[in-house]
C-alpha cells in the first residue's frame, strides 16, 4: 500500500501534506455516537477517551472489549455514518493545487476498501494509507530525501509526537473536528501548532510551504 504511494511521490518536487482521516478529514466522534445510539449506547463527553465514556442507555459503562467491538463494526459500516469534516474537502482541494496530499489513517487495513470507496464518494481523491503502525516512520518514508517542505495534520498527540521524532522538520498541526472533545484534549506539546479549523490550518500550511 505505501509502496504505490512512494512511487507516485518519487518524482515530485512539490511540498507534501499528510493528513489523518478520522476527526480530521472525516467526522468520527459524532458519527460514532450515532452508531452507538443504534445499539443502545451513547458516547458521553466526560473525558478525552472512549473507554469509560461509552455507556449503555441504562448507565452501565461498556467494557474495553465491547468498545473495541463497537469500533470494529463502525469501521465495517463507516459509509453509513461518516461525513466530511467542516471545510476539509474545499481546503484540501485548494492546497492540492500546489502540494501533494496523502491521507494516513490509523485504521485496520482490512477496512481500507470501505474507506477508500467512502472517501472517493465524498470527493477526497487522494492517495490513502491505512495502518495501525506508528505514523512517524511512515511520514519519514513519504518525505524521503526529496528535500521538500512537509506538514502533518492529526487529532491525536501521540501521532504528532511520533512524526516529530522521525521527521523533525515537518510542520505539525493538531486539528480536531469535534468542538466538545477538542476542549478536553491534552496539550500536544512543543512544536505542535493547534488549529481550531481547517481554515486556520490552511494558513499555517501555506506559510510553511511558502505559499502565503
Amino acid at each position: 500500500m505505501i509502496e504505490s504511494v512512494l512511487v507516485s511521490l518519487a518524482a515530485s518536487t512539490r511540498p507534501l501534506l499528510v493528513c489523518d482521516v478520522d476527526e480530521v478529514v472525516l467526522e468520527f466522534l459524532d458519527p460514532f455516537d450515532a452508531y452507538l445510539n443504534s445499539v443502545d449506547h451513547r458516547l458521553h463527553p466526560d473525558s478525552f477517551r472512549l473507554t469509560g465514556n461509552v455507556r449503555h442507555f441504562g448507565g452501565e459503562a461498556a467494557t474495553a472489549e465491547a468498545v473495541d467491538a463497537f469500533q470494529e463494526e463502525f469501521f465495517r459500516t463507516q459509509n453509513k455514518w461518516q461525513k466530511p469534516a467542516r471545510n476539509a474537502r474545499e481546503t484540501l482541494d485548494r492546497l492540492s493545487a500546489g502540494a501533494d496530499v496523502v491521507l494516513l489513517t490509523a485504521m485496520p487495513p482490512r477496512h481500507q476498501g470501505v474507506r477508500r470507496t467512502l472517501l472517493d464518494l465524498l470527493g477526497f481523491h487522494f492517495p490513502m494509507i491505512a495502518t495501525e503502525e506508528p505514523k512517524g516512520p511512515v511520514v519519514r518514508q513519504l518525505i524521503a530525501d526529496r528535500g521538500v517542505p512537509a506538514a502533518f495534520v492529526d487529532d491525536i498527540f501521540t501521532n504528532l509526537h511520533s512524526v516529530r521524532a522521525h521527521a523533525p522538520d515537518c510542520l505539525l498541526i493538531n486539528l480536531m473536528a469535534n468542538d466538545i472533545f477538542r476542549t478536553m484534549a491534552p496539550d500536544p506539546g512543543e512544536r505542535v501548532h493547534k488549529a481550531e479549523s481547517w481554515l486556520e490550518a490552511e494558513r499555517l500550511i501555506r506559510r510553511h510551504f511558502g505559499q502565503d
